[in-house]
């Protein structure tokens, strides 16, 4: 899980606490975190479907860019029109489900559902589908995200000393 320091930046990175603690699966060039896998289960008991979350604010920026943009529409629009890709991403959801379900405590009740993002079919979010794809897994979406949005290019770090950095500006 997260050590203190990931802790602190993750929740600056974030705006916020943790609501679980996290493991950092994927990082930035500069050794930050850019995805956590969340427990199924936040501290609280609250189901939570995303198992994938992206943390870092340049990703973030240049994703909503992307979703303010029709990318969402793009995305099940080509879905729509391409059966390998729709297989894909359905076998996408699939797996991500397994992978979050396994992690489930015997006799856990409620549960999460759904696949990416909690999202059974299609496209929810744009920053699901990369931060599964960040996180390690096989996503139509989270890859041609990837292409779109990277390189992570900041030239100094997002936070210093668990604190966002006034020098830092994102660059979407």
């Amino acid at each position: 899980m997260a050590d203190n320091d990931d802790r602190a930046v993750i929740e600056a990175q974030v705006g916020r606490p943790l609501r679980a603690d996290s493991e950092v699966v994927s990082r930035c060039h500069l050794g930050l975190p850019v995805v956590v896998r969340v427990p199924p289960l936040l501290d609280d008991g609250t189901p939570f479907p995303t198992l994938y979350w992206l943390t870092c604010p340049l990703a973030r920026a240049r994703i909503a860019r992307l979703e303010s943009s029709g990318g969402v529409k793009r995305m099940e629009t080509k879905s729509e029109a391409d059966p390998q890709f729709r297989k894909d991403l359905e076998t996408a959801h699939r797996s991500y489900e397994a992978e979050r379900d396994v992690l489930l405590p015997a006799g856990a009740n409620p549960t999460p559902s759904g696949g990416v993002g909690g999202s059974s079919v299609g496209i929810k979010c744009l920053h699901a589908h990369y931060a599964h794809t960040r996180g390690g897994g096989d996503n139509p979406v989270g890859n041609l995200v990837q292409g779109w949005i990277e390189p992570l290019d900041c030239s100094e770090e997002c936070v210093v000393g668990g604190e966002p950095n006034p020098a830092w500006t994102s660059r979407p």
